[in-house]
């Protein structure tokens, strides 16, 4: 009997057991849940023929990908010929490759950033803003912070502006950097850059660096460095801060918003509010919580937003600093 791509996943499951699926379901989509489930469900008996075909492609494609993940899919080909041949390398990669997209600039997970930089830092900055998009924020923050201020500040607009790339460009822009040959089987547009992309990018170079930047941009574009500023810090960061900090947080901000923010956030977050309170105020504030009854997640959202923008004020006013990667500062 062929299989279906869903008959197989439910087969997966039902083989992996309850508590394994059970967190694979986690991780899935409603929708996809409930056509699992059906699917199961239809299965009344899996002969174990059947099972161990499943299991066995299972196990070939993850093979595949972590291969992919270690050198790319040319060297995923390479040590899978070697494995079980030719031809089942082949229908291997191209199932898995049927479903998985590979980022582009997949060869430079590996290499350098200096010797990214070396690279692209002549280059025009829109092809740098590119560039930078795709990598992972770490190797962009160090070339960003690398280049000269008056193209740091255009490559960051760019990155910010950027929403989706044609494919032939980006297979072009490729090209030019390609150390080891990896190519795109997706033929929509690609989508990358956008003010989240900015921000992990700035959240990952020095304060100097960042604070340029950001002036200038205000200038040329307020509203999006407004936008970028508001992403640069989340409330969920108050648990990288100090405690001091944490204590002169809590002073500026109304308390009717803290018991708001706090409402929905981890328990980390209010473990390391609470530290930083008096345990009468701690006390008062989990009753007023509990009390509080269900609230609106909009409302949650733009009370964490308000406690954002005071520590962002405090900051740009001195009274606090914000540790930044790639930076000698302390936390005061």
């Amino acid at each position: 009997m062929r299989l279906s791509g869903r008959q197989k996943a439910a087969i997966l499951l039902i083989a992996l057991g309850p508590e394994v699926s059970a967190q694979i379901f986690k991780k899935l989509r409603e929708d996809e849940v409930e056509q699992l489930t059906l699917e199961i469900a239809r299965l009344r008996q899996v002969d174990p023929e059947s099972k161990d075909v499943v299991l066995e492609e299972f196990y070939q494609m993850m093979m595949a990908n972590e291969y992919i993940s270690q050198g790319g899919i040319h060297y995923a080909r390479e040590i899978l010929e070697k494995a079980l041949g030719p031809q089942k390398a082949v229908d291997v990669i191209n199932r898995l490759t049927s479903t998985l997209h590979l980022r582009p600039f997949d060869f430079a997970r590996k290499a350098d950033p200096s010797q990214i930089l070396s690279f692209i830092q002549n280059e025009n900055p829109q092809m740098i803003a590119l560039v930078l998009s795709y990598l992972e924020s770490e190797k962009a923050a160090f070339i960003l912070s690398a280049l000269p201020e008056a193209k740091q500040i255009d490559v960051a607009k760019r990155i910010a502006q950027m929403d989706r790339t044609s494919p032939e460009v980006i297979s072009q822009v490729e090209q030019v950097l390609e150390q080891k040959l990896t190519t795109t089987a997706n033929h929509d547009y690609s989508a990358t850059g956008g003010v989240d992309s900015i921000v992990a990018i700035l959240n990952g170079v020095d304060r100097g660096t960042e604070k340029t930047i950001l002036d200038s941009l205000a200038i040329a574009d307020g509203k999006l460095a407004e936008e970028i500023k508001q992403k640069m810090f989340i409330f969920e960061d108050i648990v990288n801060l100090d405690n001091r900090t944490i204590q002169r947080v809590i002073r500026d901000v109304e308390n009717n918003d803290l018991q708001l923010a706090l409402k929905a956030s981890s328990d980390s977050v209010k473990e390391v509010i609470y530290r930083n309170m008096s345990s009468r105020m701690a006390e008062t504030f989990r009753e007023e919580i509990e009390y509080m009854g269900p609230v609106r997640l909009r409302d949650v959202e733009e009370a964490q937003g308000r406690i954002v923008g005071i520590i962002r004020r405090l900051e740009e006013m001195g009274e606090i600093i914000i540790s930044r990667a790639g930076g000698d500062e302390l936390v005061v």
